[in-house]
């Protein structure tokens, strides 16, 4: 069992910044890859970063250069740092763990830009 608590939400301006956090119950090696995904209301899930095991990652194409996803080891934690934000980035972010074949999402945590 992975537990999975976010934080770093918030309100802020178009142009601004926020970085969430995702800390994980278990080691970081043991977990095969960590991703964000939002969604906003009456919308599906939709994949926002992920990075894998081996420190590859990848991005949804509308947060390409404007979002960074990293993972720091030693405290268990990936972090999506988000700059140069956009209205259209309002949505509940959700961490998510894959490990073997288990899938496990945080709680979810509102982030929302005004224009």
């Amino acid at each position: 069992q992975v537990q999975l608590v976010e934080s770093g939400g918030g309100k802020v301006q178009a142009g601004g910044s926020l970085r969430l956090s995702c800390t994980a119950s278990v080691r970081l090696f043991s977990i095969n890859a960590m991703g964000w995904y939002r969604q906003g209301p009456g919308k599906q899930r939709d994949l926002v970063a992920r990075i894998s095991s081996d420190g590859s990652t990848n991005y949804a194409d509308s947060v390409k250069g404007r979002f960074t996803i990293s993972r720091d080891n030693a405290n268990n934690t990936v972090y999506l740092q988000m700059n140069s934000l956009k209205p259209e980035d309002t949505d509940v972010y959700y961490c998510k763990a894959l490990r073997g074949w288990a899938a496990y999402w945080g709680q979810g945590t509102q982030v929302t830009v005004s224009s």
